[in-house]
């Protein structure tokens, strides 16, 4: 495929996981080392269509601020490639333990398919909540659906809520539509909510800030942005911290040049 209809083919793409998109993305990026310059208008565009992923911010602003973009890219292929945050929330999730989640947190879905002696409540996000289910449901775990009216009854049944960032800001952080409801819900009951931020995930705040423009401008993919002072710790590729703020800290340049907006 000509890395420029490769491109296409990943901004028009909907419903796959981030980590699969910046894969995508870094792949059909890399067709371009013949014609580098048409890497800015690129990842312009990527983002644009994508205003969620967080991850791709991260890869597009890297392949922005790099002098030499192409091996930035790699870089980036290497750290999602060997990303720990799957890891260290797998070990950390106590044995026997009930789970609340929102819609289809990729990271987190990949950290609990292997513990089968886990009680998973998914709450319905954005359509995603039954295809999460049935995922688990295949692997042998005890997975159930939980709908927004039962949401107050299922977090005080469960040790702990686990909220997948999207994105994150230096104090706050883009999650699937009903993670707000849920982190504040279990905040309120004194459950523990843990907040995972896989790699890739914390922008400098002048990304942050335009992601927001973008995703506000969104109204076919309801988000929510949570406040980081719902959340006991955070699970990253740093490990577990208890210092939730200095647990964001940026991951990427402040590339301003990603900001501007090219005819789609």
């Amino acid at each position: 495929m000509h890395p420029i209809e490769h491109l296409r083919y990943v901004a028009r793409a909907r419903g796959a996981d981030p980590v699969s998109l910046v894969l995508e993305t870094a792949a059909a990026l890399g067709g371009l080392s013949h014609e580098p310059a048409g890497i800015v208008l690129a990842v312009r565009r990527i983002v644009q269509r994508h205003p969620t992923v967080g991850q791709l911010w991260w890869l597009c602003s890297h392949a922005l601020g790099a002098n030499d973009p192409f091996e930035a890219i790699r870089r980036c292929e290497e750290q999602i490639e060997t990303d720990s945050t799957v890891k260290t929330l797998r070990d950390a999730l106590p044995q026997d333990a009930t789970v609340c989640i929102v819609g289809w947190p990729t990271a987190t879905l990949n950290a609990i398919a292997r513990r089968a002696d886990l009680k998973i409540f998914i709450v319905e996000s954005n359509g995603d909540g039954d295809a999460a289910v049935e995922r688990l449901q295949r692997m042998d775990i005890d997975a159930t659906l939980v709908q927004h009216e039962f949401l107050s009854q299922v977090i005080s049944q469960s040790d702990v809520v686990v909220i997948e960032a999207l994105a994150t800001g230096a104090s706050d952080v883009l999650c699937s539509g009903g993670s707000y409801s849920a982190a504040a819900i279990a905040y309120c009951q004194q459950k523990l909510v843990w907040l995972v931020t896989a790699c890739g995930t914390r922008l400098p705040e002048s990304l942050w800030i335009g992601m927001l423009v973008d995703v506000r401008a969104e109204i076919e993919n309801p988000v929510d942005v949570v406040p980081v002072s719902l959340f006991a710790q955070v699970i990253s590729p740093s490990g577990i911290s208890l210092d939730v703020t200095t647990s964001l800290a940026a991951e990427c340049p402040p590339t301003t040049e990603l900001l501007r907006r090219s005819a789609m």
